[in-house]
């Protein structure tokens, strides 16, 4: 899927060492400090994700227009979500927003999204732990880094991390 024109897309995602982002359909760390950072920049905005991602969060995020990419859309019956078949109407029916668009999940469908994206914001965890879900490989050449926010473990975040977001 080609980009036309800059719809103002951000992929969000935080991982691992290894790209680990998910373990048995969470993630494997909790860091309260990046999840006040997700809340933060997607509230008020249209979030896109798959089924997988919506299954572990187990509900719409409150404040957010949620679309939900998933071969059956009829099975997905929730309060304040837009179940779609496939990322381009997801991108089509955010764009009718005029806001960010965050891509927050999963591998499959930030697969799918990685050569139509402007903007990552990828949380570095410093953690090299078990996984069974991965981020798909980056073209770092093609990415500039344009903010960068560190965090040291402590009682909220049981890791060390890096905020990085990155533009092309």
């Amino acid at each position: 899927m080609q980009q036309s024109t800059k719809q103002n897309i951000s992929i969000i995602v935080a991982m691992g060492r290894q790209n680990q982002i998910g373990l048995n359909g969470t993630m494997p760390w909790h860091l309260s400090d990046d999840l006040k950072n997700f809340k933060k920049l997607t509230t008020g905005h249209p979030v896109i994700m798959g089924r997988k991602t919506f299954d572990s969060i187990g509900k719409a995020l409150p404040n957010r227009l949620n679309f939900v990419i998933t071969s059956k859309p009829e099975n997905v019956i929730a309060y304040n979500v837009c179940a779609v078949k496939n990322l381009e109407q997801a991108i089509k029916k955010a764009a009718l927003t005029g806001k960010e668009i965050f891509i927050i999940g999963g591998a499959s469908i930030y697969r799918q999204s990685l050569d139509i994206v402007d903007k990552l914001i990828i949380t570095h965890v410093d953690y090299d732990g078990k996984a069974d879900t991965f981020m798909p490989d980056i073209d770092w050449k093609q990415w500039k880094v344009v903010e960068k926010q560190q965090f040291k473990k402590n009682e909220r975040n049981n890791y060390d991390f890096e905020i990085i977001t990155y533009t092309l």
